[in-house]
């Protein structure tokens, strides 16, 4: 590179990033004049950009690469920062007002109107932020005021005057952060820093549409390869954006079908079809060469024209409040294309000479260092792209964000937290996080144990420990380690303020106090046992009677009755709190076993021989099932036997409509229907409990089996 130039001004590198080529423009502003040191065009060698969107960011990135050094050459320095536009494609605009008051009359400067501006930015982020859009995060490329209010009244300018409360009507504009992610990584390959980002519309009216226009109703078209950008203004602002992905590439694709070209000879025919030849030659993909008018290439994308056409007409009166526009002013390259002025012109109602193309008429302020550049609607985009760069580089200072570069409206204010949202660093990931929660039920009510809390995020700035709330400035670097998550909660059952309850029977007329059971899902653990998330703890308000002989280390002979309540029980009889329970040391005899079980289950025996017989054999059972059917047969409720009973098994039970399936016995009796169901004997909602197995009255004691129906009800 040869030895560095001097220049006037500060030097602005713009770069168009364009679907069909690469625009880059070199200059300095020097009063009201901006001179363009050096420029160069670099087209595509494939289709890497589509509608607006890179699609290949490597090829993007070496092409620019080739757009630099070139200009490189020409202005004789390293550029090392450069000003870029986005493409509308998914273009999000938002209209805000904002206000600030003061405590008493103040003198507006430059600095209140710049807060006035960045609080209506903030509000739009936030905004925004809020519609979460299919997840989509939006980024802003730029905001425009349509009207300032001085004591709520509109002015065109509010500094110098005195004022008690300022306001503003803003338009910004947003577009998904994948489209700017792929325009900062194209520029990364190249080695260069986005210093200012604009949208492409707003570029281009910096050139096409001087202020002093902007008081009329204009529609601003930029008409690219891939898009056609529009801008519309009224009453002294740009009160609107769009855009629609029709443009130049939809008649370059209509020349390859209809002449068998490929793209790259397609758009190569289209552009020479706009010189004043007389005819054109090409060659299609068979080999055959062609000589053709420009006016029958016209004719064959005449109708794709008018469409496209039609469609700009339908955004613009769209953005427009639902009626065209006084005049339209068109720049890009796509906008040259023969019939496209005269048919936006016919569907939108006006006159043909109030559409037209812009080019050398609005660049009186513009010089061109290069003797060859032809003033041309293609170069006001890449023009109004520099210039952008005067109105925005003081709105946005860039920071480093743990290695990214990353660009901030600044309001004066800013944190790292700000820095870190931007960035799109998780909330959660600043702030210390709780270990994962656990949450289970005690007796159907839910409780919930949480986590314990992790260590903060560890900040620094410039090197140096920060906290969250640390101001910054253009150019720090800011790093933070993600915030760590506590341990995941942990609780055991003896930690349950019910564990600690107790539950009293009457024995043998003394109070007994034991410690409740607890099952959870329906198994009997422990106080040691840890509670795991969603489980279901049930602190059990019984005992059987075996439990509570084993609480009492009580050991009894199989011959001697044991009464519930004064009633007959068995061992695996329920027992529930302040019932009582008895025993008789001394053995009975058979005769007064059997008139107590005629008495407890009011059955009649076919004969007292039988009863005596049968009776003792369940005292001292044989374990036959003919012994059992007969007992059955004297009409006393017994045991029966069951072969699978040697083992633990499950059965399944229909209980009042609903199926239950009963675990971890190997014998079951209707109390474990009974509880299995939840039926709320406390409830007392009549004066006796039915209960029916198989359409039979059945005891609490009453053995049940796979597949019993069993009911549960008040009489």
């Amino acid at each position: 590179m040869e030895e560095q130039k001097k220049y006037a001004g500060q030097l602005v590198f713009g770069l168009d990033i364009g679907t069909r080529s690469i625009v880059g423009t070199v200059g300095y502003k020097m009063a009201e004049r901006f001179e363009v040191v050096a420029q160069c065009v670099k087209e595509h060698e494939t289709r890497a950009m589509i509608d607006g969107q890179i699609h290949d960011i490597n090829a993007v990135g070496e092409s620019i690469i080739e757009v630099k050094e070139a200009l490189e050459k020409q202005v004789g320095r390293k550029l090392e920062e450069v000003c870029i536009a986005a493409a509308g494609r998914v273009l999000r605009t938002l209209t805000i007002h904002g206000e600030q008051e003061f405590e008493e009359e103040v003198e507006v400067d430059s600095e209140h109107i710049y807060s006035l501006d960045s609080l209506c930015v903030e509000k739009a982020h936030g905004e925004i932020a809020d519609l979460k859009e299919n997840g989509m995060k939006f980024y802003c490329v730029g905001y425009t005021v349509i009207k300032y209010y001085l004591n709520d009244y509109p002015i065109s300018t509010l500094e110098s005057h005195k004022a008690k409360k300022i306001g503003a009507d803003m338009l910004v504009t947003f577009l998904p952060e994948d489209v700017v992610d792929g325009l900062y990584k194209a520029v990364g390959i190249a080695g260069l820093e986005v210093a200012a980002l604009t949208l492409e519309p707003i570029a281009a009216m910096n050139v096409a549409i001087p202020q002093m226009y902007r008081m009329l109703n204009i529609a601003l078209v930029d008409v690219g390869a891939g898009t056609s950008d529009i801008c519309i203004t009224k009453d002294g602002s740009i009160v609107a954006y769009g855009m629609i992905p029709y443009a130049g590439d939809e008649v370059t694709e209509t020349i390859a079908r209809e002449y068998l070209l490929d793209f790259k000879s397609a758009d190569a025919l289209k552009i020479a079809c706009g010189s004043k030849k007389k005819t054109v030659s090409y060659k299609d993909i068979m080999g055959i060469s062609h000589s053709i008018a420009p006016n029958k290439v016209v004719e064959t994308v005449a109708p794709v024209v008018e469409d496209i056409a039609g469609k700009v007409a339908e955004k613009i009166v769209e953005l427009n409040g639902g009626k065209s526009v006084s005049a339209v002013f068109i720049v890009g390259g796509g906008g040259k294309i023969g019939g496209f002025a005269e048919n936006l012109a016919d569907k939108l109602g006006i006159v043909r000479e109030r559409v037209a193309l812009r080019g050398e008429e609005v660049m009186d302020d513009i010089y061109f260092w290069q003797s060859d550049i032809k003033k041309d609607p293609l170069l006001v985009t890449p023009i109004g792209i520099c210039l952008n760069f005067y109105d925005q580089k003081n709105n946005f200072i860039f920071v480093n964000f743990n290695g990214q570069r990353i660009k901030l409206y600044d309001n004066n204010h800013l944190t790292i937290v700000d820095a870190a949202m931007q960035a799109g660093f998780k909330n959660d990931a600043l702030f210390p996080r709780r270990g994962k929660e656990i949450t289970f039920t005690v007796n159907e009510k839910q409780r919930i144990i949480r986590g314990a809390l992790g260590e903060p995020a560890v900040i620094t700035l410039d090197g140096e420990p920060a906290s969250i709330n640390a101001p910054i400035e253009a150019n720090m670097k800011i790093v933070i380690q993600e915030s760590t998550a506590g341990a995941p909660a942990e609780f055991l059952v003896e930690q349950l303020p019910e564990y600690s309850s107790t539950i009293t029977f009457l024995v043998n007329g003394k109070k007994i106090e034991c410690p409740k059971f607890v099952q959870a899902n329906g198994e009997m653990v422990s106080g040691y046992y840890s509670i795991q998330d969603g489980d279901d703890i049930q602190m059990l308000k019984y005992y059987t009677v075996s439990q509570i002989l084993e609480f009492m280390d009580v050991l009894l002979d199989y011959n001697v009755d044991i009464y519930v309540n004064n009633q007959l029980a068995y061992r695996d009889t329920v027992v529930y709190e302040n019932f009582s329970l008895d025993w008789e040391m001394e053995k009975t005899t058979v005769e007064e076993r059997i008139e107590a079980a005629k008495e407890t289950q009011n059955v009649a025996a076919k004969s007292e021989e039988d009863v005596k017989r049968i009776m003792a054999d369940a005292i001292e059972p044989s374990g036959t099932n003919e012994e059992a059917s007969d007992l059955e047969e004297a009409g006393v409720e017994t045991e029966e036997f069951y072969p699978d009973e040697q083992a633990i098994h499950d059965i399944h039970v229909t209980v009042n409509g609903k199926l239950f399936t009963l675990t971890g016995k190997k014998k079951y009796t209707f109390i474990d229907a009974f509880d299995a169901f939840g039926f709320d004997v406390a409830g007392g909602m009549g004066k006796e409990l039915g209960m029916l197995t198989n359409g039979v009255t059945a005891q609490f004691i009453s053995r049940i089996k796979d597949g019993d129906t069993i009911e549960i009800y008040w009489k």
